[in-house]
């Protein structure tokens, strides 16, 4: 009977930990989404030219719309992203 309790309250935790984690990934999903569109849109109207290697998607995936803005400005200084 103990054993079954404690089974319980352990999957119980799980489902809460599982909501939280997946509550949390859905804004880092929205942001990064929204980061590649700002970049994309962005080379297309402005006609940048950078070029979307993995290192510069890596920055927006991760950082989303901030690491979009960091690799335009980078680009635009000359200092990465050519």
């Amino acid at each position: 009977m103990a054993i079954e309790i404690i089974v319980l309250l352990i999957a119980v935790l799980a489902v809460i930990a599982v909501y939280y984690i997946l509550k949390s990934a859905k804004h880092l999903i929205v942001n990064t989404i929204l980061g590649l569109i700002l970049l994309a849109a962005v080379n297309i109207f402005f006609n940048l030219g950078i070029a979307y290697s993995p290192l510069a998607l890596l920055v927006c995936a991760i950082g989303g719309i901030p690491g979009a803005i960091l690799v335009i400005l980078l680009h635009q200084l000359g200092v990465a992203f050519l």
